[in-house]
């Protein structure tokens, strides 16, 4: 049993002998190895970085056979002198190791020299206690000492900088390696990084986008004249050229690595870009002549069938739009006279087409009366002219019967044909200056022919006979209209020209709001605002002047009024005054309004005074005005309330649009989460099946999501606008304006800032929906308390259209003598059951409607509420949606 006991210890002596032998070897081998490894790793970390990339392909083998050198000679250096480990160098490992003292492992090897009993039985003592000793017997961990060779660890920062030249090569890494390790002598290898962008932008007036060139190649057709531009960056093989033809021209250098050039396409041409000898890219361009506008009269010019204008029917049209028609006019007796040009209005912006009916009133114009020659004149935005066929037609003139008149118009025809007969026309006006008697001896008359006389003898410029004859048409006119008819066309002409320039201010206000949205120069924003001072400088002037008009305009017709012994207008002074004191106030509320530059507000103004001013003209009693306000303010709150209606329909798509936005969003975000897991994993823990996730490029749908957010703030920008002139007119016609309409004012602007910064603009324009709701139904509210029901003969229940704007229905006191209406089955009825504009007999769109009572608008409210709550909810199915959308259309 002590034998057994004995033998197990040594039966696993020749393992650990064996393990402690190997864990000296290691601790030998790995020091000579690291010299040569840390080589290794050297060249690798420089092959996966990319810098030989950088090298001409003729130093890279030099590189590479440099390291290669330097780890042949590290390993030299470091296997020198390196040897076996003997067994006794084991044992003494394992002795060290285990912690035992005087060497136990060679006392069981050791034989006693003797055969002394008591020698022998010491040493068997002593060997039983060896064999006792190695029982827990330990080879220990191998230490190389690569810490006293290395203590600033230079190996941990070469592993460290291995695995980030890994991660940064990524798929590259095999490539970069192999074109590291393999020479490549005689092969062009083209350098990395080489960028090529090459578009053409169509001229200006083409209103054409850009033409992006596809790098293949291919045949690409421009308009001429369009400007050619290029961009190219990195790469190799020095500065590259632009070869348009047979022309070559280099390119503009703009730093080391970049260049650019551009070129005028004029014409057809094989264009290429060369570099280095060969060529980068080429394409085959076709030129797209403008061709000159064309236009013709569709129908033979007349006198219009009422009236004193002249019908010039006309057709144009240009292959990239129309910039302006102009009908000419030129004297058919006196071919070589002076053109006389009038513009024709195109009915949009640059159309390629077009088609209408001029009808210029030409009855004041010296050649009145006369055979014309009138030819159509079309320019595009090229400069290129079209001219069409020409056409005679004599001018339509004015019929006089003053005989004085008469003979002024008679004479003042002859000096159209023939300027220089000024003896002739001096001898007819002292013939009419000499007999008084035939203009009532009228002073204003005789002083008007002496002058005529006398700038004729005197005054020798040509252009003095055209003053003549101005001053002939002026003094025929008040022979035959009198004073009132005098004034009535001067206050004509005053308000045809405030409102040009109103309509000329409200377009160069749009102008300036479309350019605040650009980047512009401090240069450029003071001219602007110099322009617009300058604007309602001359529209100031223009109120002005229609104030004078008005006052010489009443004052005409209190002296027509005294002469007829006021039978013809109401006789009644004080309204008279009161109508001339609210004149001059809607005069300086224009002025204000101009001046806050409010043109909206000037141009409201004017077209009250203008109503103002015909039922003056037209003698109605003050009852009638009252009457007829009434109505007119009736028809005003109900647009506006219509006008509310909108705002809730294109609030709500938006809203709608906002949450197709949001969902969109989410999935993007989600995938792109995904890609990013993706691609933060290194490259060797990925699925061999699973390729490496794609380097990050920008995201087209989120480009289009930003650019629809954009765009959606400026529609938000506008629905506010718009709002706050609803409010303001609302506030002018009633002097309340309902408390909703401000919060919802407020939730826009919120709206619209959210998307501005590509924000959630959903809560506030929800928000903006429910007011807007709660302030139209407020609106039909104050309508019906401050104008009631209408008229007797207008029909039943005038408010009931205002409330059905939202959702609300009919009371039962619609509901008689009404049924086939209400279901817009009767004749000249919208589908909502009201009457419409067009119907026979019709004064007001609401005529025949009611304002429901209060229970009526709540349950249509919540009615429309749930439609709207459950139109937001996409996840319903397409069907129901579809549904709910025509239903809430209906309101």
């Amino acid at each position: 049993m002590s034998g057994r006991r004995e033998a197990s210890p040594l039966r696993a002596l020749p393992r650990r002998r064996l393990l402690a032998r190997l864990a000296l070897g290691w601790e030998r081998l790995w020091p000579a190895l690291w010299p040569p490894l840390g080589v290794v790793g050297l060249f690798l970390l420089v092959a996966l970085l990319g810098l030989p990339l950088l090298l001409p392909s003729w130093l890279r083998p030099f590189l590479t056979f440099f390291f290669l050198l330097a780890a042949i000679y590290a390993g030299i250096r470091g296997f020198r002198g390196l040897s076996v480990p003997r067994p006794a160098e084991a044992d003494r490992r394992l002795e060290a190791a285990s912690g035992l003292a005087h060497r136990p492992l060679a006392a069981l090897a050791d034989r006693p020299a003797g055969n002394d009993p008591v020698a022998l039985a010491v040493w068997e003592a002593h060997r039983r206690r060896a064999s006792a000793s190695i029982q827990s017997l330990r080879v220990g961990l191998p230490r190389p000492g690569l810490a006293k060779r290395d203590p600033i660890a230079l190996r941990a920062g070469l592993g460290l900088a291995l695995g980030a030249a890994l991660v940064v090569a990524g798929a590259e890494a095999p490539e970069r390696l192999r074109r590291a390790l393999v020479p490549e002598f005689g092969l062009a290898v083209a350098a990395p990084g080489l960028r090529l962008e090459a578009w053409v932008t169509p001229p200006a007036y083409t209103n054409a986008a850009p033409i992006f060139l596809d790098l293949a190649g291919g045949e690409v057709t421009v308009p001429q004249g369009s400007r050619l531009q290029v961009a190219l960056s990195g790469g190799s093989g020095g500065a590259p050229e632009l070869q348009l033809g047979a022309e070559a021209t280099p390119f503009r250098a703009l730093d080391a690595q970049s260049w650019a050039a551009e070129a005028r396409l004029d014409q057809g041409a094989r264009m290429a870009i060369r570099r280095g000898g060969s060529e980068v890219a080429g394409w085959s361009l076709t030129v797209q002549a403008d061709q000159p506008p064309t236009a013709r009269f569709t129908d033979a010019p007349a006198r219009a069938q009422r009236g004193l204008a002249l019908r010039l029917p006309w057709q144009a049209a240009d292959d990239w739009g129309l910039a302006g028609v102009v009908a000419e006019f030129r004297l058919a007796a006196r071919p070589q006279a002076p053109a006389h040009a009038i513009d024709i209005n195109l009915p949009s912006v640059q159309p390629r087409e077009a088609t209408g009916i001029a009808g210029p009133d030409l009855s004041a114009h010296p050649w009145a009366g006369l055979e014309v020659e009138v030819q159509l004149l079309a320019r595009d935005g090229a400069g290129q002219e079209g001219r069409s066929d020409p056409a005679r037609v004599t001018l339509p003139e004015r019929a006089f019967t003053h005989p004085v008149a008469v003979a002024l118009i008679t004479l003042r025809k002859a000096l159209s044909l023939d300027p220089t007969a000024r003896r002739e026309a001096r001898a007819e006006l002292d013939r009419l200056s000499g007999a008084p008697e035939a203009f009532e001896h009228d002073t204003t008359t005789f002083l008007a022919l002496r002058s005529a006389r006398h700038r004729l003898q005197r005054d020798q410029r040509p252009q003095a006979v055209d003053e003549v004859q101005e001053l002939m048409w002026e003094t025929a006119l008040a022979l035959e209209e009198g004073r009132a008819d005098r004034t009535a066309r001067a206050l004509e002409q005053a308000r045809a020209e405030l409102r040009e320039a109103l309509e000329q201010q409200l377009r160069e206000q749009a102008e300036r709001e479309q350019a605040e949205q650009q980047d512009r120069t401090p240069e450029q924003a003071q001219e602007q605002e110099r322009q617009a001072q300058e604007q309602r400088a001359e529209t100031d002037r223009r109120i002005q002047e229609l104030r004078d008009a008005i006052r010489q305009h009443l004052e005409a017709l209190a002296e027509r009024l005294q002469q007829e012994n006021a039978e013809a207008m109401t006789t009644d002074p004080q309204n008279r005054l009161m109508d001339r004191r609210d004149l001059e106030r809607r005069t300086d509320r224009m002025r204000d309004a101009n001046r806050e530059q409010r043109p909206q507000d000037a141009e409201r103004e004017l077209a009250e005074l203008e109503e103002m001013l015909r039922a003056l003209e037209e003698g109605r009693t003050p009852q009638n005005e009252a009457a007829e306000r009434n109505r007119q303010q009736r028809q005003r709150g109900q647009q506006q309330m219509g006008v509310v209606q909108d705002m809730v329909r294109r609030q709500t798509q938006m809203l709608d649009s906002g949450h197709r936005r949001a969902e969109a969003e989410t999935q993007r975000q989600e995938a792109e989460r995904r890609a990013r897991q993706l691609q933060n994993r290194a490259p060797w823990s990925r699925p061999p099946q699973q390729p490496e996730p794609p380097a990050a490029q920008p995201n087209p749908a989120e480009a289009e999501t930003r650019t629809e957010a954009a765009r959606e703030a400026m529609t938000q920008r506008a629905l506010r606008r718009a709002l706050g002139e609803v409010m303001q007119q609302f506030g002018d016609l009633t002097g309340e304006i309902p408390a909703p309409l401000g919060r919802a004012d407020q939730a826009m602007r919120e709206a619209q800032e959210a998307l501005a910064q590509g924000g959630d603009a959903r809560t506030p324009q929800q928000t903006a929906i429910r007011e807007l709701q709660e302030g139209g139904r407020q609106m039909a509210q104050q309508m019906q308390r401050q104008f009631g029901q209408g008229e007797p003969g207008e029909g039943e229940g005038e408010g009931e259209g205002e409330g059905e704007m939202f959702g609300q229905g009919q009371g039962e006191g619609g509901q008689e003598g009404g049924q086939e209406n209400a279901q817009g089955q009767g004749p000249g009825r919208d589908p909502l059951g009201r009457r419409s504009r067009e119907a026979p007999g019709a004064q007001d769109n609401g005529s025949d409607t009611r304002v429901p009572d209060e229970a009526e608008l709540l349950r249509t409210r919540r009615i429309q509420e749930e439609l709207r709550k459950r139109g937001a909810e996409r996840t319903r199915p397409q069907e129901e949606l579809d549904y709910i959308d025509r239903l809430l259309r209906r309101f």
